[in-house]
């Protein structure tokens, strides 16, 4: 097994070890606590994404491409997690009372100042992520977050026991936090540095500008529809479109998260490497031709399942949220085809446009969400959908500029991911006929099977890119397996 295909297990390991975790996690605290208990806290944690993108200031990605990284880098990047994760801890606590004031809830302040305890404790362990990742040591990142996940769980469900309602989910989340950081020291590169320098730090300030520019405005789109409806709507409403976003999001964290920690580094070694072969947009090319092979099947299948899913997974007082679920995975979906661009824009040097990109991005998001909030949960959702179509518009026209990648090219690579989404689609629109006369998990475990049935068949048949990976894998697996043995 290559270097690549190891870090890609190791990588796939920990973000389903996280998944399932979070799934056990959430299906008990969904049924212990009501939809405005969660619309509290999933308020603060909205908000605290933002504050979260800024916190890194963009560290960890100077950290992974930068080609020569000697120690006065290597201080002053600590040096710079410092001085930006300490200030937006007091800058959350300052700004908790009125933002509290502004969205009628007194119990956000507690919340958010509580959830600040997070950016005094993230600096320890600010570069042993980066590096770890550099290194392509996918097991101690396993390790890490794992002790994070069991952490989360463990008190998250404990607390709700005992009656502590939404701070519940804010113990949970610092004492995640805590068993990140002390596992993160543990098995922290010894190369690393104990005491910060600002020796340098200008050089990584201006590669964070571009990069947490860019993700700030991408982030504020991202969260926009959630601060949108908790302002203009009601808490309620939050919790049940942020249970639907988290429902989108099993293939981000399962998927997406998984191979994203390989691939960005892969993209800067082609990058490096490969310029005159065209660099890094092969890698890219073939990298989202395997993503919406698996994508495009899964929003198909969640689209039409959503309704049964949200019972056995959250319990029926989140029926509310499955139409939700049904209209944004078509969003989902379009936005799978780019969603490796970043990397490749930020691995190739192209932090500029990345930042321009999601400034227009997020800016037209906004807009779309605000003229539809006033009409309800639906019409977000929709907008939500119009959104991630002009999104995908600008992607592609960057890749056009920036990289040379023709629509033509484009649809030749994804053109055997649309016929397997059209092979796999007959369970489950059958499927939405019968789903009402069977119970919800019996639904979903036809569906799932049929539909697994058809996908493997039709990775084969169309000989899809996606199975010359598997067969690759299955040899190199055998072959070491035989090796083993051997011995």
């Amino acid at each position: 097994m290559n270097a690549t295909q190891h870090s890609l297990l190791f990588s796939f390991a920990e973000k389903y070890t996280v998944l399932l975790l979070g799934t056990v996690a959430t299906m008990v605290l969904s049924r212990l606590l009501t939809p405005a208990e969660v619309g509290v806290y999933s308020l603060g944690a909205v908000l605290m994404a933002l504050a979260q993108v800024v916190r890194d200031f963009g560290v960890g990605q100077y950290l992974i491409q930068e080609k020569m990284l000697d120690m006065d880098k290597l201080r002053a990047a600590l040096g710079t997690s410092l001085i930006v994760a300490w200030l937006l801890a007091a800058l959350v606590l300052i700004a908790s009372g009125p933002l509290a004031h502004f969205y009628e809830e007194p119990r956000l302040k507690l919340v958010l100042q509580l959830l600040a305890i997070n950016f005094l404790l993230i600096p320890f362990s600010a570069l042993t992520l980066p590096m770890l990742r550099r290194q392509l040591r996918f097991r101690a990142i396993y390790a890490i977050n794992a002790a994070n996940s069991v952490s989360n769980m463990v008190v998250g469900v404990s607390l709700a026991l005992l009656g502590c309602s939404y701070m519940s989910l804010v113990g949970a989340v610092l004492a995640g936090s805590l068993a990140s950081l002390l596992t993160s020291l543990v098995v922290r590169p010894p190369e690393l540095p104990w005491l910060p320098s600002r020796r340098g730090m200008k050089a990584i300030i201006t590669f964070g500008a571009y990069t947490t520019g860019g993700g700030l405005v991408d982030e504020a789109g991202l969260v926009a529809p959630d601060l949108i409806i908790g302002k203009m709507i009601d808490v309620e409403s939050l919790a049940l479109f942020g249970k639907a976003q988290s429902m989108l999001g099993i293939f981000n964290q399962a998927i997406t998260s998984a191979i994203s920690p390989v691939v960005f580094p892969l993209f800067a070694l082609r990058n490096r490497d490969n310029r005159e072969e065209g660099g890094a947009v092969p890698v890219y090319l073939r990298t989202i031709s395997c993503m919406t092979a698996l994508s495009w099947p899964f929003f198909l299948f969640l689209a039409c399942m959503a309704l049964p899913l949200v019972k056995v997974l959250y319990g029926e007082q989140w029926s509310a949220c499955a139409p939700l679920i049904s209209i944004m995975c078509l969003s989902a979906a379009l936005l799978s085809m780019f969603s490796m661009a970043r990397y490749l824009f930020v691995a190739t040097g192209q932090m500029r446009a990345q930042a321009r990109l999601d400034a227009w991005a997020g800016l037209l998001r906004v807009a779309v969400l605000l003229g539809a909030a006033p009409f309800g949960l639906l019409a977000v959702a929709w907008a939500v959908v119009i959104s991630a179509f002009l999104r995908c518009w600008l992607i592609y026209r960057c890749l056009r500029r920036l990289n040379g990648l023709d629509w033509r090219v484009l649809l030749q690579t994804l053109r055997k991911s649309m016929a397997l989404c059209v092979l796999t689609a007959a369970p489950p629109l059958s499927m939405l006929v019968w789903h009402p006369h069977v119970t919800p998990l019996l639904a979903l475990a036809v569906t799932a099977l049929a539909m697994l049935a058809c996908w493997i068949a039709g990775v084969f048949l169309l000989k899809h890119d996606i199975a010359t990976e598997f067969l690759l894998l299955q040899r190199k697996l055998t072959g070491r397996l035989f090796a083993t043995r051997s011995h």
